[in-house]
């Protein structure tokens, strides 16, 4: 078969760009997936989040180099491998970046990626709940809540910082980042609203869309230094002419397919037996991502979340009000 627009990588990015990309019936687009469909129903349950990060069918389960300032550690690095990538297994945590970081963004590619242009486009595609104001947008595909029930530890962690002179912000995504407070969440009703709901729902149907799951690409293929297609498992997809491949495999998986394609560090490649298409030494490198630190304790009573058999019926409720579909 072929394509206009070959996307590899169903998460956050490949999703919108399937939705955008097949407005056009003319244009023939394919969204290839290399995990199952996102019906697992812990994806779609907010107190399924841990259970998630050890179903290797729904994520790639990676390791980290040995880390020299963490006593040369391998730390486990879930990412998702299922339709909707990484936002179907995620803390479901919706915070915008810095405005900074996106003028960062334009002084590096252009004004297009400026500030005031992305947070129009946060604005157009947010479905908020709670806030109607300049910050937010309503009626967007990604619906954005604020928790109704939160833990009564969570409380009393926001009440300690004001206590400790923090000041209480109720809105990560306004005026400003710092503070304590409470995250808004990609929910609705209570479920998870990753990015394959949000965006590839509500075009499923478009039948100049074709969309794959467990299909792994393993590179893409060249005539000369154009892209041609790629090349699956069992099969290969081809490019209409002057039809694109576009790589959406998220931080490692992108480059990682990059090189394999032979586009990446020469001397990297080559070690491998791979022939070298382009040499570009800024494939795989500069890495960076933020640590999650877990801390546990010992509670006098029973108001936290734990596997103790005293949190079972705690646990149960909360099943039942998911299955209700309660907020």
């Amino acid at each position: 078969m072929s394509f206009h627009y070959i996307i590899v990588g169903a998460g956050s990015a490949g999703c919108v760009l399937a939705n955008r990309l097949s407005t056009d019936p003319a244009i023939r687009v394919c969204l290839i997936e290399a995990g199952p469909p996102d019906r697992n129903p812990m994806i779609h349950m907010p107190f399924g989040l841990a259970a998630l990060a050890h179903m290797r069918w729904l994520n790639w389960g990676f390791q980290t180099a040995p880390e020299p300032q963490l006593m040369n550690r391998r730390l486990f690095w879930p990412r998702g491998r299922v339709l909707g990538g990484s936002s179907s297994i995620n803390a479901m945590i919706y915070m915008r970046g810095h405005p900074e970081d996106y003028r960062a963004w334009a002084r590096a590619a252009g004004p297009d990626w400026d500030w005031p242009q992305v947070s129009r486009v946060f604005r157009e595609m947010e479905d908020n709940d709670t806030f109607h104001d300049s910050h937010h947008g309503q009626g967007g595909p990604l619906s954005v809540s604020t928790l109704r029930q939160p833990n009564a530890l969570s409380r009393a962690f926001v009440q300690s910082g004001v206590d400790c002179q923090i000041p209480e912000n109720a809105d990560f995504n306004g005026d400003r980042q710092d503070g304590v407070g409470l995250y808004q969440v990609t929910q609705r009703h209570g479920r998870r609203w990753n990015a394959a709901r949000a965006f590839l729902d509500p075009v499923r149907h478009r039948p100049n869309l074709s969309i794959l799951t467990r299909a792994q690409v393993h590179r893409v293929l060249f005539d000369g230094r154009r892209a041609t297609g790629v090349q699956l498992s069992t099969r290969t997809l081809r490019l209409l002419p002057g039809g694109e491949v576009i790589l959406s495999g998220g931080a490692v998986n992108s480059p990682q397919l990059l090189m394999l394609s032979g586009i990446g560090p020469a001397a990297q490649i080559g070690a491998l037996g791979l022939p070298v298409l382009h040499d570009a030494p800024e494939v795989g490198g500069n890495l960076a991502d933020h640590l999650d630190v877990s801390v546990q304790c010992a509670l006098s009573d029973r108001s936290g979340i734990g596997i103790a058999p005293s949190f079972l019926p705690r646990a149960l409720r909360a099943g039942w009000a998911f299955a209700r579909g309660r907020k």
